[in-house]
């Protein structure tokens, strides 16, 4: 029996999987969620776990969330579809990796240079629209509901060989999000989607050459540090975009109460992960031990840039929303540009 199997078949949710939370109080009338997240464990402990348990606690016996970690009850690829039909009550994911059929999924994850920092993502959200906009293409869709969006870390390339040129990415297999695959794919990165607890594995098989999935704080924290040697400083996007979704039936049954306080500890989360991961991009670049820094000459990345806007342009034809998406975000970076440091450097 693999490990995956195990799990599955042992029932392991948020108690096991991640550590088990204080232990409250039910009685037969307990509202039980089941929440997946797309981190494996160890990633988990903070991208989300100390939300769940801060709800666990509040709610008391009225109502509880297991948390699952990535790929422990469906395939991440599914988790769309899983939500729709009921088979889980949460999720939490980008858009993009869980296969949404929304218009909008295409930005979820990292969308290519929209983002420069993690506080990028919910001033675009909650000052420029993007909110309204989640909100609009998600009512188009029976059974999910979109709750609220948030910053994770940059997306960075971690290797087994350096990178010091657009050449060296040529033919490297790199595990990664769908849409930044399609981007990279353009300077000859070849995509390859897993499953999350494969990753470390297939990187020790030469299955895969790296990994653009993350910041430096994720790959010391999940282990990726341990089977690569260097990490690319140039990244793609300055910030991860993910979002909190529930099955519209399991939410709408929820008193307003736990709606409200479902609310409140998404802005915790979001919170958390702001700071645990700002913090720790510099530290570990400053003082982790495992990988070697490598960077890309300016001159020579200003082609990825560049390249950028015309996928950006490409992606607005698809659609007159994602239009709507790509004309906020090239005002929004305009303006940062135009407000300079710290915003933006030129």
């Amino acid at each position: 029996m693999n490990k995956r199997n195990f799990l599955k078949t042992a029932g392991i949710g948020a108690a096991a999987a991640v550590g088990a939370p204080a232990v409250v109080a039910e009685s037969k009338t307990t509202i039980r969620w089941r929440l997946q997240t797309y981190a494996g464990g160890p990633l988990a402990e903070h991208v989300v776990k100390p939300a769940v348990d801060a709800f666990n606690k509040i709610a008391g016996g009225d109502m509880r969330i297991e948390l699952y970690t990535a790929d422990q009850l469906v395939p991440t690829p599914e988790l769309f579809r899983a939500l729709q039909k009921g088979t889980i009550d949460a999720v939490q994911s980008d858009d993009d990796s869980m296969a949404s059929p929304a218009d909008v999924a295409v930005f979820g994850g990292y969308f290519p240079f929209a983002t420069r920092y993690s506080l990028d993502v919910p001033v675009l959200f909650n000052r420029y629209g993007l909110k309204e906009i989640w909100q609009e293409a998600y009512d188009e869709i029976e059974g999910v509901t979109w709750l609220s969006a948030g910053s994770w870390d940059p997306c960075h390339f971690n290797t087994v060989e350096p990178i010091r040129s657009l050449a060296d990415l040529k033919g490297k297999r790199v595990f990664t999000f769908p849409t930044a695959g399609r981007f990279l794919s353009r300077f000859g990165v070849v995509p390859v989607t897993l499953p999350w607890e494969d990753i470390e594995v297939a990187v020790q098989t030469g299955e895969l050459d790296g990994i653009a999935w993350s910041g430096i704080t994720e790959d010391y924290t999940v282990g990726w540090a341990d089977v690569t040697d260097y990490f690319l400083t140039n990244n793609i996007s300055g910030a991860w975009c993910g979002s909190f979704f529930a099955n519209s039936n399991s939410w709408n049954a929820l008193p307003e109460r736990l709606q409200e306080l479902f609310r409140v500890c998404m802005d915790s989360s979001h919170y958390y992960r702001l700071h645990w991961y700002w913090g720790g991009e510099a530290d570990l670049r400053t003082h982790g031990k495992k990988l070697q820094l490598t960077t890309i000459p300016d001159e020579e990345w200003k082609q990825v840039e560049d390249e950028a806007l015309k996928f950006w342009d490409e992606i607005a034809k698809t659609s007159p929303r994602r239009a709507r998406v790509v004309e906020i975000l090239k005002q929004y970076n305009a303006t940062m540009t135009q407000a300079g440091p710290p915003y933006r450097y030129s």
